[in-house]
């Protein structure tokens, strides 16, 4: 029996194309044009990453690599985000000059100077920074220093496009120590959370992205915290997360109906409108420091924000 179903059609060619332009054109239809079956970003906590950082001999990157499940043709954690652990041994340099919007970094350990075109920086432990992509930039550690970064990298590599540098460029560096972090979080401590808020979190913006309150155009930052044996209720939203569990023993998170339980300095992983929930059963304040592609979203009026 002849098959009639659109659906089953092939890939259509211009039928006499007149020269170049028109021989690159393809036609598709409405059955066949949105039946493409793209893996799934996976729920996940990653905890042989920041334990190979920390044991790492050598100066280099541990990238938390997930583009072979998500079928990328580039290294990414999520479609559009790409999280890596660096590790800098004492007197040495890593270049940090890379091809996204911008990348935000979280100091784990050690002692290091950070140097952005013509600025610099001395960085400790604890301490947060953002990055503008394609500027030359490089850390000279002190002392062996390890990194966690998230940047946009896979967003420009799935456009093919390159960031701009200069007057045009959509963010600058910014450095945020560790001292100044700690004073603004507890001035939230000083307020109460309310029905409306996800508790008492710390969230991370710049003097060019001030009226979004994002960090950079298409990325979120904050710090989020547990008091001792408390959680945050389980919620989803539209943007990815990739967090990092700073502090918190024992405390784990819940994605969709996996247990990710936390280590220190895992990665967890939150794909994209999956319910998830967060808990800490220790006697201390858990922290987590959270990147989404929130900014994205928030731009078009589609972040999907609930509580279940």
């Amino acid at each position: 029996m002849t098959q009639n179903d659109m659906a089953e059609m092939p890939v259509q060619l211009p039928r006499a194309p007149k020269n170049d332009a028109e021989a690159r054109g393809r036609y598709f239809n409405s059955g066949n044009a949105f039946n493409i079956k793209l893996p799934p970003v996976p729920p996940r906590i990653l905890r042989d990453e920041p334990a190979q950082a920390l044991a790492k001999t050598s100066t280099g990157w541990v990238l938390c690599d997930l583009s072979d499940e998500l079928e990328c043709p580039f290294p990414a954690t999520t479609p559009l985000m790409l999280a890596r652990y660096a590790t800098v041994l004492a007197s040495e340099t890593l270049d940090v000059t890379l091809n996204c919007t911008a990348s935000i970094w979280y100091m784990i350990e050690g002692k290091a100077t950070l140097y952005v075109g013509d600025e610099t920086a001395e960085l400790g432990k604890g301490d947060v920074f953002l990055v503008p992509g394609g500027v030359a930039s490089r850390i000279e550690a002190s002392t062996t220093s390890v990194f966690w970064a998230v940047g946009n990298d896979p967003q420009l590599a799935f456009e093919k496009a390159a960031p701009l540098t200069g007057d045009e460029a959509a963010t600058g560096f910014v450095h945020y120590p560790a001292d100044e972090i700690k004073y603004q979080l507890d001035v939230v401590y000083e307020r109460d959370a309310n029905d409306t808020t996800s508790g008492h979190a710390l969230i991370f913006s710049a003097d060019q992205t001030e009226a979004s309150r994002n960090i950079a155009p298409t990325l979120t930052l904050s710090l989020n915290t547990l008091k001792p044996h408390s959680f945050q209720p389980p919620h989803k939203h539209n943007s990815a997360a990739i967090t990092l569990a700073v502090a918190g023993n024992p405390a784990y998170s819940m994605v969709d109906e996996l247990k990710c339980d936390w280590s220190a300095w895992a990665t967890l992983l939150t794909p994209a409108a999956a319910k998830h929930s967060h808990h800490n059963e220790g006697d201390t304040r858990a922290e987590f420091l959270i990147v989404q592609d929130g900014g994205l979203y928030y731009h078009a009026r589609t972040m999907g924000f609930e509580f279940y």
